[in-house]
């Protein structure tokens, strides 16, 4: 697949998630061989600021081709964010206009956008001619059900330099509620000729092809599928490939698991990536025996060394009956 002239290794992307697809999540699922990743959604105003935290959110892994997304409500600020991107070594920048969180969409940006078209297009232009590298859109179906202008906006956007469109098949007003709407996704399409990936309750690798299906999409994005799973974009390229995936046994889960955690310390440091790595650890574990008890002990100790421990202990071959493997 082709994103204006970056050649990607298939059409299967891990999306951007908020405190889940930081740079030790997305080294981990750079093993199973997606198309694209990318960061965590940043906001533009911290970006220029140079916070601390955030440019360590924008922070790029080696060799890794990387669409950093950011989210914000004002033209220029979201350009000058675009060419620190660009300055700090993103491939593509994606411009967040899908965001429900009530947070983020009160500032008006995020899905807001969708709601005012003008200023959505001001900004799609201005961050498109303010970067040389490409320039991405992610969005929802609308703000509601009476309002699924995704199709207008998908168009416009083309017009003014967008490279690629992701469609979360969702209104904004839904959340993550309801089904998503594959389907009206193939609106979108018909309106555009730049790539469209589709997004939106992906959880199976049979889901794959009845999204492609019902969409027409050129791609889809995974989100959160991969909790716990990172493997899954190793099964869904195997499944369109007719090609056989062997799915890692607890011994390799469990040697996963244990490179994240020295990933998320060394990112973050020892006790915010112990804090950090704590969800990650809840969906490794979920559906294994004695899971609940598992958590609350990772829950009750910031020891490192303790920590291994408890994986060692928990991830082993009594354990292998599990939803994610």
């Amino acid at each position: 697949m082709i994103v204006d002239k970056i050649k990607l290794n298939n059409n299967i992307f891990l999306a951007p998630m908020s405190g889940v697809s930081d740079l030790p999540f997305r080294k981990i699922v750079k093993k199973f061989n997606p198309g694209l990743v990318f960061s965590e959604m940043i906001a533009c105003r911290a970006l220029i600021h140079k916070n601390k935290k955030t440019l360590r959110m924008a922070k790029k892994n080696k060799d890794e081709i990387l669409a950093i997304q950011i989210a914000g409500c004002e033209s220029e600020v979201m350009s000058d964010a675009a060419k620190l991107c660009e300055d700090i070594g993103a491939d593509i920048v994606d411009i967040n206009m899908g965001c429900p969180v009530k947070k983020v969409v009160n500032g008006f940006a995020g899905s807001a956008l969708m709601k005012k078209e003008k200023l959505a297009e001001d900004i799609i232009k201005r961050v498109s001619k303010s970067v040389k590298i490409p320039v991405t859109l992610k969005m929802r179906t609308g703000w509601d059900s009476k309002n699924r202008n995704a199709p207008k906006l998908a168009k416009i956007a083309e017009d003014n330099g967008i490279k690629m469109i992701t469609v979360h098949g969702r209104t904004r007003c839904q959340m993550f509620k309801g089904k998503s709407d594959w389907k009206f996704i193939k609106e979108v399409k018909k309106e555009i000729k730049i790539p469209l990936i589709a997004n939106g309750d992906i959880i199976t690798v049979s889901d794959v092809r009845n999204i492609l299906k019902q969409s027409n999409a050129d791609g889809i994005m995974i989100g959160r599928a991969s909790y716990g799973r990172p493997w899954i974009f190793g099964e869904v390229n195997s499944f369109l490939e007719n090609k056989e995936f062997i799915k890692p046994n607890i011994n390799i889960i469990r040697s996963i698991i244990l490179e994240h955690f020295e990933l998320s310390l060394s990112h973050y440091g020892i006790l915010s990536g112990i804090r950090n790595f704590r969800k990650h650890l809840g969906w490794y574990s979920k559906s294994l025996k004695n899971s609940n008890l598992f958590r609350s002990k990772i829950n009750s100790t910031s020891d490192k060394f303790e920590i291994l421990e408890l994986i060692n202990n928990f991830f082993v071959i009594e354990n292998q009956q599990t939803n994610n493997a």
